[in-house]
């Protein structure tokens, strides 16, 4: 898994059949130091999240075990919305606090 900042959302009006009521997210993923990495991608969602919330992105065909996945050409998902997260120490992310900042 990958931890990735929510940037914005992706509608696709024209789609896959097997695509059709998942939600797709444009997120940016974070480096060990909670600072963005240039790479994007397009995840589809099962768990709600939102604009700016750090997440968890499951790639590959791990993006497909979740129940009713299995067969949904998907390549990356998120699969966690992240509450903290504490390196050496100090927090380098608190859900709390973000959205407390706006």
């Amino acid at each position: 898994m990958q931890i990735a900042k929510v940037r914005g959302t992706v509608v696709s009006t024209y789609k896959a059949e097997s695509l059709r009521g998942i939600k797709f997210l444009l997120v940016q993923f974070m480096d060990e130091e909670g600072q963005p990495l240039p790479k994007y991608e397009v995840a589809g969602d099962v768990v709600g999240a939102g604009i700016n919330e750090w997440v968890l992105v499951s790639r590959g065909s791990a993006a497909r075990k979740e129940s009713g996945m299995e067969t949904r050409p998907l390549d990356a998902m998120v699969v966690g919305i992240i509450d903290t997260v504490n390196v050496e120490n100090r927090s380098l992310y608190s859900k709390k606090d973000a959205d407390r900042l706006g």
